[in-house]
């Protein structure tokens, strides 16, 4: 069961909105005609998911979000039942949103689908590695420690995304200030000057400076014009399967920050690993559900192959020494822990320790972005200062 908001037009000729609940739109058609409505729109999901303006789904904040699976996971151990939770959940929402959400869920859930299936219908409030971890929380019995898991990893990325949000705020605006500068004196001072310094010699820096003048003055336009069309034609393939593919193979290999990304890769699927290992999943099956936690296709391709060595009786540390992606540390410790018997504690320490690391890391290269912004400033101010003083010290120099 879905949710539908229909526009439609009565008998008398009024027109009249509401929503209803029907499994598909061919049944809200139906049901509009036997209550003498003629239907003029009829849109999947309430008024509630979708903007006022653009009529796009709205995106559900990561702070609703997390207090979602929070209350969940609480409700969920105190013995309450999933639907009954859901439904609880869905009258006390102060989010619209994110009742719509609920209620739809509660719908499809009663309906027989798993949470995970029913989440997976609402693209823009919970995301692969959640829906992911959910799915093998339902299957190993252990739902609820998955969902605070997924509570405190959200609130997390949510404080992450604040801080990043407000660490940016200054150098932006220092950025856009310094390019509005910037190009007043490539367009407006630049050219000026420039009539004064035709006879004097000039160094190589004062002549490429020259030249992007020139090329802002007659092809500033245009290029800005490409820039845009090549961006706008980029979004689509982008969003295809195999431009996710490029996405996530280019986020391993970013210079600085495609270490924190594979970290932090590794680390969820090494905690929801060892926590589906500790509850009794087997490892095959593990592996199967757990591979999608990482949120990166790349290494889940990976650890797909390794499932495949596994299955044929062969150890898990080898496969994914030979990926290049585990770093040599956690591969040693992955390979003792096999030998010990002790996997699924050794993941979830790998886990620990490596995610307080990654947070450091991350918090520090957040600390450093605004002194690097700063300095990126001062270098091209000083670059156009010194193109100018050159050759106008030199033009002092010839007069004396």
């Amino acid at each position: 069961m879905a949710t539908f908001t229909y526009k439609a037009k009565t008998s008398s000729g009024e027109t009249v909105t509401g929503v209803l609940t029907a499994e598909s739109q061919q049944a809200v058609y139906r049901m509009l005609d036997d209550r003498a409505l003629f239907p003029i729109k009829v849109t999947e999901g309430s008024q509630a998911t979708r903007a006022a303006i653009s009529g796009r789904t709205k995106k559900l904040k990561l702070r609703a979000v997390a207090t979602f699976y929070n209350q969940l996971s609480d409700l969920l151990r105190a013995g309450v039942p999933v639907l009954r939770s859901i439904d609880v959940l869905a009258r006390t929402a102060s989010n619209p949103l994110l009742a719509e959400i609920l209620k739809d869920i509660h719908n499809d859930v009663s309906g027989g689908e798993t949470l995970a299936d029913a989440m997976a219908k609402h693209p823009n409030a919970f995301n692969e590695l959640a829906i992911a971890m959910v799915r093998a929380g339902e299957q190993g019995g252990f739902l609820e420690d998955v969902l605070m898991r997924i509570s405190v990893f959200t609130e997390r990325q949510d404080e992450l995304r604040n801080k990043l949000v407000g660490s940016m705020v200054y150098p932006a605006i220092l950025l856009f200030a310094g390019a509005t500068v910037v190009t007043f004196l490539m367009t407006f001072v630049v050219p000026k000057i420039r009539g004064f310094l035709d006879q004097v010699e000039k160094p190589w820096i004062t002549t490429v400076l020259f030249a992007c003048c020139d090329f802002l003055r007659d092809h500033g336009m245009y290029a800005l014009g490409g820039l845009a069309v090549v961006v706008i034609a980029l979004i689509p393939v982008l969003r295809s399967e195999q431009g996710r593919y490029w996405i996530d193979r280019a986020k391993l290999r970013m210079p600085v920050m495609g270490g924190i990304v594979t970290m932090v890769a590794l680390c969820r699927f090494s905690r929801i690993l060892g926590t589906m290992l500790h509850n009794g999943v087997p490892i095959l099956q593990a592996l199967k559900i757990s591979k999608d936690s990482a949120g990166n296709r790349i290494l889940a391709a990976e650890i797909d192959k390794a499932a495949e060595n596994v299955q044929r009786g062969e150890p898990l540390a080898a496969p994914l020494g030979s990926s290049g992606l585990f770093p040599p540390d956690i591969v040693d410790m992955i390979a003792v822990a096999e030998e010990s018997n002790n996997l699924e504690t050794v993941l979830v320490q790998i886990a620990d320790s490596n995610e307080a690391r990654t947070a450091r890391q991350i918090d520090l290269g957040v600390r450093l972005l605004e002194p690097l912004m700063l300095m990126l400033m001062a270098v091209i101010v000083l670059v156009i200062a010194v193109s100018l003083l050159v050759p106008i010290l030199r033009m002092s120099t010839v007069r004396h």
